[in-house]
């Protein structure tokens, strides 16, 4: 059935999540006020108040671990504006894709430290490109340092999920992702099981290995279209703590793409013993369901809060967001 205006979303029945209060995540930190994976987005989330902070990682040519979503870089640095990098330029297939650019993979640290940081949808967060080039890239633990800093100075921890990105790609270049990721994990004494940190992936075999090395919490995230039978969960709950479903496998849209009554799977996975955690809830109308957007303009913000407070009530253990502020406004206020 169609949420609509007689059947408001606040009032749908209200499931039962595995946590006592569903975590609010930033999104590569607080992405919808800031470039994306930069220390300043990560800090902006933290001010903002959220439990956690998510994170991609990806590997430079000399094996460290770095905070970016893509391994190709210019969308998000100035790296086409760098003449020396000319030459590095070059095509890479990359998951069966191929793709023109410059690669972390073919960069050194050094030579990735040279890189500026820039606003990956100028278009559709104008007010974020005031920050182009105020930062470079960050690396694993550099965030790591600045999260337990973080933490201390407020007085409340803050928790980590780390996206192992392209992790089969990695193995096949030489540069698998679990070794440095597990080195600085034990670097900040975040390798033990009461760490605030969640191991992530949308690929199973470094997940596999990951859960035979430690016992951080491991999730399987899983793709829009991609079908999650009970027999599917039954394999995840082999290996993996839990589930980072796309919003739409918790809320499934119509034919007009309105969000509809959740679907069985936040039940079904806590029946495993399996967590929830949802991506990724964007505030503009383009990212929201078509019955909870504030008019025409797909740039313009629309009723985000509403989809929030749906997924809470469908059970979620967390959800993760470009717009951390409205997400905690909306767990504060659920009805």
């Amino acid at each position: 059935m169609t949420v609509t205006a007689e059947a408001p979303l606040g009032r749908m029945s209200r499931a039962s999540s595995l946590v006592l209060t569903p975590a609010v995540v930033a999104h590569r930190g607080a992405s919808g006020h800031r470039p994306e994976h930069t220390l300043d987005a990560y800090r902006t989330a933290i001010r903002m108040g959220v439990d956690d902070i998510e994170l991609d990682l990806v590997c430079t040519k000399d094996g460290v671990l770095v905070a970016r979503h893509d391994l190709e870089l210019s969308t998000t640095t100035d790296v086409a504006r760098r003449a020396e990098l000319a030459h590095l330029r070059r095509t890479v297939t990359v998951d069966g894709v191929a793709q023109r650019g410059w690669f972390v993979q073919d960069l050194t640290l050094p030579e990735l430290k040279t890189l500026a940081a820039r606003e990956r949808m100028p278009a559709t967060r104008p007010a974020n490109t005031a920050y182009d080039g105020a930062e470079g890239v960050p690396t694993l633990t550099e965030v790591l340092a600045m999260v337990g800093a973080e933490s201390a100075r407020r007085g409340r921890p803050v928790g980590v999920l780390l996206e192992l990105k392209h992790a089969d790609h990695h193995d096949e270049i030489g540069l698998p992702l679990d070794a440095p990721l597990l080195r600085d994990l034990a670097r900040h004494g975040l390798d033990h099981p009461w760490a605030r940190v969640t191991l992530m992936s949308f690929e199973s075999r470094i997940l596999r290995r990951l859960a035979e090395r430690t016992r951080l919490p491991v999730v399987q995230l899983i793709e829009r279209d991609e079908p999650v039978t009970p027999e599917v969960l039954d394999g995840i709950d082999d290996y993996a703590d839990g589930i980072g479903p796309h919003t739409s496998l918790v809320l499934p849209r119509d034919d007009r793409g309105a969000i509809a009554e959740p679907s069985s799977l936040v039940r079904e996975a806590h029946r495993r013993g399996l967590t929830v955690h949802v991506w990724t809830v964007r505030g503009e109308n383009r990212f929201l369901p078509s019955n909870l957007r504030h008019g025409d303009a797909p740039d313009a913000l629309g009723d985000m809060a509403a989809e929030v407070r749906a997924l809470l009530a469908a059970g979620v253990d967390g959800v993760i967001t470009d717009h951390p502020e409205a997400a905690l406004a909306a767990r504060r206020s659920p009805a």
